[in-house]
């Protein structure tokens, strides 16, 4: 008899930040949480999470709905909708910034919320991890994703587990262009690498056992969002602070290497305004608050065993002093970029700032450019 299928998503807004963009208010999470325990009372969820990264409220939920449920994202846009109006009446900044359309179409997808969910078959043992980000951008988890499921140096089990010795499947999105692609690693790195490099168009989606795995070559192993704010909205109106979840163990990755990449604190988009480039720090819960020039950029880890369905945790997998040094690297880094002020490589390329606010200021300049012969 086949096994029922899981399905989890993650579900991330920025509804109203406390104080500026700084962290979210427990009303916030409190309204949240009331809303997901009257699904879960009427079975429309098997369990259900409330945490926040930065001024992001998240919502991570199991169910059997599968992927792209529209009880599922009607119920987390409701839950958004709750919540703005409890930041209106506290009057927190940005309240219902990420809410871009008025009314909830039936898929949560391009409305301004960020959204990673996978359906898969439970295992006898399934660890999860999910991933939160904020004040950067979709492809901040490029360099992660790369190195957990694709550098031996980072992940031991590709080169002495038998069965992850073959490698994965990577989808590849061309976030602009809106386009994808599919390639096989090892035997397609370089190809992989030539893309996701440029992380602020080559995003990758989704990862994929092969054939050769015991595990379904069909149900993916990793997924993060990549929902871009500005590519709705049509104006700046905040980071996109992308969210993933990530399946370890027993044929994948084990959860020491899942972790291990964000021991390098790397160079991500997005930071203050949108518009600089910072490291990106892996924190515990308790600092996922973004302060210093509203960041800088910070990730934390929630880990879960699946059973029957149920999420159970969760463990805050960054509150270790294993990832002290990483965070003093980064405020060292945070220093040394920040003496750049507004200059480039502290603050993005040209082409980058088209998507922040700074058109509006050139607009100013327009008819003052003059030819030089």
């Amino acid at each position: 008899m086949e096994k029922e299928k899981i399905t989890v998503s993650l579900i991330k807004a920025d509804v109203g930040g406390f104080p500026g963009h700084s962290t979210v208010r427990a009303e916030l999470k409190d309204k949240a949480k009331e809303r997901m325990e009257k699904a879960k009372r009427e079975g429309l969820l098997v369990s259900y999470h409330v945490l926040n990264a930065g001024d992001d409220l998240q919502l991570l939920m199991s169910h059997r709905k599968g992927v792209d449920s529209p009880d599922i994202h009607g119920l987390a846009w409701e839950t958004f909708e709750a919540a703005t109006e409890v930041a209106k009446e506290l009057k927190l900044h940005g309240a219902g910034q990420d809410l871009l359309v008025d009314a909830f179409s039936g898929n949560i997808r391009g409305m301004g919320p960020g959204i990673a969910e996978m359906e898969f078959t439970e295992r006898g043992s399934e660890p999860l991890i999910a991933f939160m980000m904020d004040k950067t951008e979709p492809g901040a988890f490029n360099y992660p994703i790369y190195k957990i499921f694709a550098d031996p140096f980072n992940t031991a089990g590709l080169v002495i587990d038998p069965v992850m010795h073959d490698g994965f499947v990577f989808e590849v999105w061309d976030i602009k262009e809106k386009k994808e692609v599919f390639l096989r690693c090892p035997e397609e790195l370089y190809d992989l690498l030539a893309l996701i490099g440029a992380k602020s168009k080559y995003v990758i989606k989704r990862v994929y056992p092969k054939e050769t795995s015991p595990l379904p070559k069909d149900e993916p192993v990793a997924v993060i969002s990549t929902e871009k704010l500005y590519f709705t909205a049509g104006k700046y109106v905040g980071k996109d602070d992308p969210v993933a979840l990530v399946r370890a163990q027993s044929g994948l990755p084990a959860v020491g290497e899942v972790l291990e990449p964000f021991s390098l604190p790397y160079l991500v988009s997005g930071w203050m305004r949108g518009s600089h480039n910072g490291p990106i720090i892996p924190v515990p819960f308790r600092y996922s608050q973004c302060t210093r020039f509203d960041g800088p950029p910070r990730v934390i880890a929630a880990g879960f065993q699946i059973s029957n369905g149920k999420l159970v945790g969760t463990a805050d997998m960054f509150d270790d002093p294993a990832f002290d040094l990483a965070r003093r690297k980064a405020q060292e880094i945070a220093d040394y970029v920040r003496a750049h002020g507004p200059f480039e490589p502290h603050r993005l390329p040209v082409e980058e700032m088209e998507y922040t606010t700074l058109p509006d200021v050139l607009k100013k300049l327009e008819g003052r450019f003059e030819k030089v012969e």
